[in-house]
């Protein structure tokens, strides 16, 4: 009876061990297929000086016509094309290609302007190995929110610099942020958004103004 109750504790620790390495595999391999994709991308990447009458996402949209911009934010990896779909579930597990991935593609709110007028909220997963908008809670750092306080944001239009005042964590339904998207201030702002551990349905947000 030992010897039975031994083999099959046996068993199933070989099974567990299988399943983690399976896991494991997957998740890397998702890593580096999204490493892949993204530097890809990165090298389609619009100039930040577009020559005169040249549309600088059109290269973009041969490969998606989704993309509605580019991201990018110094010393935070922060630096992706911006897709945006007719709802805000489409991409969160779905690579530029439309493929399945859980590192999903940033994407912009579906009922914010595709051109960047009025109140921009952006989405990004907050990925462990740090892509996406991993790395957005470095900004809760009073310091590194003030020393490192600028972006740039692509739209059709062409780029714009972004100044960001604020971070903060709010409630995934917050109806300052997420509710009333003419709420936040006037002109061109921004809202880059992820979640946050620190309470069920919390969010990290980064607020700018877009110059």
């Amino acid at each position: 009876m030992r010897k039975r109750v031994a083999a099959l504790l046996a068993l199933a620790l070989v099974a567990l061990m299988a399943y983690s390495f399976l896991r494991f595999w997957a998740i890397d391999s998702g890593t580096q297929a999204e490493k892949r994709l993204h530097q890809q991308a990165l090298e389609a990447k619009p100039a930040q000086e577009p020559g005169e009458g040249e549309n600088p996402l059109a290269a973009l949209w041969a490969q998606n016509p989704d993309i509605v911009g580019w991201i990018t934010v110094p010393f935070t990896g922060i630096d992706y094309p911006v897709v945006q779909a007719k709802d805000n579930d489409y991409y969160l597990r779905r690579d530029l290609n439309g493929e399945s991935a859980r590192h999903g593609t940033v994407f912009l709110d579906y009922r914010c302007a595709p051109d960047g007028s009025g109140c921009s909220i952006l989405y990004g997963h907050n990925m462990r190995d740090g892509s996406m908008f991993g790395t957005l809670k470095r900004f809760e750092d009073k310091e590194f929110l003030e020393s490192h306080p600028g972006g740039r944001i692509l739209f059709e239009d062409g780029w714009h610099d972004i100044a960001f005042y604020a971070f903060r964590t709010v409630p995934h339904d917050d109806p300052e942020i997420y509710g009333h998207l003419d709420t936040l201030s006037a002109g061109r702002t921004i809202v880059l958004s992820t979640c946050s551990y620190a309470y069920e349905g919390a969010r990290m947000v980064l607020l700018g103004k877009i110059l």
